[in-house]
């Protein structure tokens, strides 16, 4: 899923976008200890958004497996207790949103997987999904020196894999 506009954005319209990516930037992000579990890093993805009184009520994350189910666990991100710790190789989805009735929704999604941080007690995560943010949404007055490096460098990846598709396709 990935929210993208056909028209001129208002400003409440960018400014939200941005606060979604925003969260959705910072938990795909996230390094963790061994251990940790899904809602403990739900927050990650909401903070922005609750500075501001909004909140999105969808879990952040479900798992996605081999039988192709909608939401397929055990591990999952969300404000729900599950009591299962993310392993490597678990495949999630980070998606955070917002919505607001009979206006317009927002939903950014990735599909990420954990790996572990060689030569740690830690974990991470993999980005998986490689689309372009629309631009057209972002403000980017609201984002910090680091997460304009990292939409650089995913928009610079996304580049680099698409060139080598078309250049192995010739």
């Amino acid at each position: 899923t990935r929210t993208i506009t056909l028209s001129e954005p208002s400003v409440e319209q960018k400014r939200n976008y941005t606060l979604v990516l925003k969260g959705h930037m910072r938990l795909g992000n996230a390094v963790f200890p061994k251990g940790t579990k899904g809602f403990q890093l739900d927050t990650l993805a909401r903070i922005d958004l609750w500075q501001e009184k909004k909140n999105y009520n969808h879990g952040t994350g479900h798992g996605v497996g081999h039988f192709l189910n909608v939401h397929e666990g055990p591990q999952s991100i969300s404000p729900r207790l599950i009591d299962v710790a993310l392993e490597r190789g678990m495949l999630l989805s980070n998606e955070p949103g917002i919505y607001f009735t009979n206006e317009y929704g927002i939903r950014i999604e990735n599909l990420i997987i954990v790996e572990e941080i060689e030569g740690s007690n830690f974990l991470r995560f993999e980005n998986l999904t490689l689309c372009p943010y629309d631009k057209n949404l972002i403000d980017f007055s609201l984002l910090t020196d680091a997460e304009l490096s990292w939409l650089k460098k995913y928009n610079q990846l996304i580049y680099e894999k698409f060139a080598t598709l078309m250049t192995d396709e010739e």
